[in-house]
């Protein structure tokens, strides 16, 4: 190995943020890909779910991300890095155990605990990742952890596939596995990893300004749409196709192999086309998406749709740098849970409601999602391209074009 292949190499794994978000990034993609890879087939088959069994989990699951907001007090003890470690570790000892309670109220439990890390250390995630990187850089940053999640995720449904295809693998052991596989990641970055600086001291309070409104507006219309399609656009493949574990999750192989692939594209694009022209394309994609959800009849088509569907949750980049852009920099932290509280308010309802409406007539759920996905796109459009935040010397916000 040459000398310059060996010096990439140590500043590859030289302690960094971004190699910190990136290890997190894998631990969380590694527990809650395996979680949900063979979530559906795991509840029908062990727990004997129906939509309004799988609509009541979901909805408990997002409870703790309603929450979020509570994260700015735990800041008050804790540093941001510290909480986003202690989050990490919750989240895979959830996982870890979800195998050992095929039951209703077995999964409700080990589904909170797991929820809470996730949804923590989401929050902390977001905060770190505006306060780590600057403005220029945040986009491609962002798509290049995109991308790392993606490979990790794909490694995980590749085991998925792998263990119940060739090696008769059970649910409790394909839980165990992925857990604890985070768990002792979370360990070693605990020991090797060292605290890095923020570049403002953070706000240590809730705080809501009118300035961020469509920013938040935007943030709650994207959990309600989010949620449509992480509860049943999945749900829907088992139930109508009857697709298997496997088929699952060769189908979340193929989303994450093109992530990995195009994340880190899509970010740069980003940062050259500007916020508004990225969620316009967006919105107009989701809104094809979900009436397709809505009307498909045949399995191929509806995997097409799934595929299609994920591809544009990278494009989600946007929304983040536009919060970037026009936030004070000391808001970033406590604006980072409250707008993840936002986020998750209707993900508290829409799961457990639309678990019923399910039952009833499952197009009905598809068709509000492309709804929503117009209402995000009328809105997108009142995005300023030219607005950053910047203060003047005494203290007095302003907006700079």
């Amino acid at each position: 190995m040459s000398s310059t292949t060996g010096n990439r190499i140590q500043r590859l794994f030289h302690p960094s943020p971004f190699l910190f978000l990136a290890l997190a990034g894998i631990v969380m993609s590694l527990t809650f890909s395996g979680w949900l890879a063979m979530l559906n087939n795991f509840t029908i088959e062990q727990a004997n779910f129906t939509g309004a069994e799988i609509g009541m989990l979901q909805s408990l699951r997002e409870i703790p991300g309603f929450l979020a907001f509570t994260a700015v007090f735990v800041l008050l003890v804790l540093k941001e890095q510290t909480f986003a470690l202690i989050s990490l570790c919750l989240l895979s000892i959830g996982v870890a155990i979800t195998g050992y309670f095929p039951s209703v109220y077995g999964l409700f439990a080990t589904t909170v605990l797991m929820s809470i890390g996730f949804h923590y250390y989401e929050t902390l995630n977001t905060s770190l990742s505006l306060q780590w990187f600057n403005k220029s850089e945040a986009p491609q940053q962002l798509g290049r952890l995109m991308s790392v999640k993606a490979a990790a995720s794909l490694t995980c449904y590749g085991v998925v596939w792998l263990g119940f295809s060739f090696f008769a693998a059970d649910y409790k052991t394909m839980y165990l596995l992925f857990g604890g596989i985070g768990f002792v990641i979370v360990v070693y970055m605990a020991m090797a990893m060292p605290q890095f600086q923020v570049g403002h001291e953070q706000h240590k309070k809730l705080i809501l300004r009118k300035r961020y409104s469509l920013f938040y507006t935007l943030t709650f219309l994207s959990g309600a749409r989010r949620q449509i399609f992480v509860v049943f656009a999945g749900f829907l493949m088992v139930e109508k196709f009857g697709y298997s574990v496997e088929q699952i999750a060769l189908l979340y192989m193929v989303n994450h192999i093109i992530n990995m692939f195009f994340a880190a594209k899509i970010g740069a694009w980003i940062g050259r086309v500007g916020e508004r022209t990225a969620l316009t394309v967006e919105y107009i994609g989701l809104i094809f998406v979900f009436v397709g959800y809505a009307i498909v009849e045949s399995a191929n088509l509806a995997a097409a749709l799934y595929i299609i569907d994920h591809v544009f949750f990278a494009m989600a980049i946007a929304l983040k740098t536009y919060f970037q852009k026009i936030a004070d920099p000391k808001d970033i932290a406590s604006s980072a849970g409250v707008s993840f509280s936002i986020n998750h308010i209707a993900a508290v309802v829409i799961p457990a409601s639309f678990g019923l409406i399910w039952l009833y007539e499952h197009s009905l759920v598809f068709y509000a999602g492309a709804a929503l996905a117009c209402a995000s796109l009328i809105l997108s459009q009142f995005i300023d391209p030219n607005h950053v935040y910047s203060h003047t010397q005494d203290g007095v916000e302003k907006a700079k074009s």
